[in-house]
């Protein structure tokens, strides 16, 4: 998800995006663990992603 994207949410759905993130990335690390994934890089790119939505949202809250 591109920064602009989620500049452009609301806190509400910024949190309820993070909540999903954060379900889709555990999910992914367990499939991981069991089998590897295709593309070992979607687990990076997920955490980055949930970093940059945690950033802006303390950045929304704060301002």
């Amino acid at each position: 998800m591109k920064t602009s994207e989620v500049r452009a949410l609301t806190i509400e759905e910024l949190n309820e995006k993070i909540e999903t993130a954060r379900a889709q990335y555990d999910q992914m690390l367990l499939n991981h663990a069991v089998a590897p994934l295709e593309n070992p890089s979607q687990i990076k790119k997920a955490r980055r992603d949930i970093a940059r939505m945690l950033t802006i949202l303390n950045q929304k809250k704060n301002a």
